[in-house]
């Protein structure tokens, strides 16, 4: 029940655009362990401006 519900609110952040922190911190770390990682707070910053006040269309780091 606890993973189902996970995942619900999951897609629920990522239907209004809020990416999940502790999944960007984990894929990091899998693919390059030595890899900095953004504070939480960066982490939504750089997403929000990705998300409204880009001018260019980039993915976020996830």
């Amino acid at each position: 029940m606890a993973e189902w519900w996970r995942a619900a609110v999951l897609t629920a952040r990522l239907m209004v655009g809020q990416r999940d922190y502790d999944l960007y911190v984990g894929r990091r770390r899998r693919f390059d362990p030595e890899a900095q990682v953004m504070s939480r707070e960066e982490f939504f910053r750089y997403c929000q401006e990705q998300r409204y006040g880009g001018k260019s269309v980039k993915k976020c780091p996830c």
